[in-house]
This record gives C-alpha cells, sequence and structure tokens, in this order.
C-alpha cells in the first residue's frame, strides 16, 4: 500500500459519494459503492483551537474508499482491467479532494 497525498479532481453524485475522477491525466470509474468513514487528525498543529461542536473539517477527516476502474481502458488489452481501491479525503472547508493511499494488498494476486 502506497500513502501519500496528491490533488485528484472528483466528481460527485447528487447524495454527494464519489462517482468518477480524474488522476495523472487518466479518468476512472468508480465501480462499487463507496465507503465513508472519518479519521481523528493532528488539528493542535495546524489550528490555534477547536471551536466546540467543530468535528468534521477541522477534528476529523472525511475518508472515501472507492474502486475505480479506468473509464476508456487501453486498447488491444484482451484481459479486463482489476478494479484499483483508493482512499480518498475531501477538505470540508474548500471541498478539494487528495488521494490519499493506493491499496495494492487488496488487489488480486495471480501466482
Amino acid at each position: 500500500m502506497g500513502m501519500f497525498s496528491e490533488s485528484v479532481d472528483v466528481q460527485c453524485a447528487a447524495d454527494g459519494q464519489p462517482s468518477s475522477l480524474l488522476w495523472a491525466g487518466r479518468s476512472y470509474t468508480v465501480c462499487t459503492e463507496p465507503v465513508r468513514w472519518y479519521e481523528r487528525r493532528q488539528w493542535w498543529a495546524e489550528e490555534s483551537r477547536a471551536p466546540l461542536g467543530s468535528g468534521p473539517g477541522v477534528v476529523d477527516h472525511e475518508i472515501w474508499r472507492v474502486q475505480v476502474l479506468p473509464s476508456n481502458p487501453g486498447r488491444g488489452s484482451e484481459a479486463p482491467e482489476e478494479p484499483l481501491t483508493l482512499d480518498l479525503t475531501r477538505h470540508i472547508r474548500s471541498g478539494r479532494w487528495r488521494l490519499l493511499r493506493i491499496h495494492d494488498a487488496l488487489r488480486p494476486r495471480t501466482a
């Protein structure tokens, strides 16, 4: 699994769930139901204080785990591509998305 932070363009469905994304010049479509959770961040290192009642965006990161397939698969390849599992985060205030993790371990391996 690789962990980093890279900007990614994400399009969302009407319910707010990621539906497609553009990353590294390639477009992908979300192919399974995304999973969302929140992770605690070190807000004290970035903010002088957290206002009472502020959780998402100040204290927590919103994380989405998505499985994606290329929107335009490479021509000439007979075997379908395996879904790629990614963790994305959305900055609540700005609406910007970042790619946090690529899960190679979640992809099936062949012998």
